[in-house]
């Protein structure tokens, strides 16, 4: 599949290449960014090049994995967000945002416009979104987006040899008014 560029009003959401190799590295290097997500650490230059250059750029090609920069209107990275394909209609969501744009909405407003995207152009029929507990930003995040926070699984994630509790939630295409590639017939209360 051929990367897709997705605006809002405030941004540009689209494959981070070469060209943006330099701005990935510089914005990795924040130890939040480190310490919450799972890219390796220290984060070295060639990381954010096998990133830029070979990852995103084969998530796409293989329809496995959906990596978006997200960027301002004049050109900054604002953080990342990445859509990876977890089985026949579902996703997962991941991002980041870059320490000086955090608190703006910029990665609430791109999960929205990814995830409207995901749910028409591909058919998916639920986005999962993942954390570990304890990431407070991220909750903020999904909350906002619109997302259901399920629960929370024991030991699911690792983050470089530790194994974690994750905090877990959805969303549907009903929760943004859109409809299903599926049918869904929901649980009834017991």
């Amino acid at each position: 599949m051929e990367p897709v560029t997705l605006t809002t009003d405030r941004l540009l959401l689209r494959a981070v290449g070469p060209e943006d190799t330099d701005a990935v590295y510089a914005a990795a290097q924040d130890p939040d960014i480190q310490r919450w997500t799972t890219i390796p650490s220290p984060y070295l230059p060639e990381h954010a090049r096998g990133f830029t250059q070979e990852l995103v750029p084969d998530g796409w090609a293989q329809g496995s994995m959906f990596t978006f920069g997200i960027f301002l209107a004049g050109g900054e990275l604002a953080g990342m967000l990445g859509l990876t394909m977890r089985g026949p209609g579902v996703a997962e969501v991941g991002f980041w945002a870059a320490k000086e744009h955090r608190g703006r909405g910029y990665v609430t407003e791109a999960t929205l416009t990814s995830c409207r995207w995901i749910f028409t152009a591909l058919g998916v029929d639920r986005v999962e979104w993942r954390a570990e507990v304890g990431n407070h930003a991220s909750r903020a995040v999904a909350e906002r987006a619109g997302f259901t926070v399920e629960g929370t699984l024991r030991s699911a994630l690792n983050n470089k040899g530790i194994r974690r509790d994750s905090w877990v939630g959805s969303l549907l295409p009903s929760d943004l008014g859109l409809p299903s590639a599926a049918p869904y017939l929901p649980a009834r209360g017991q």
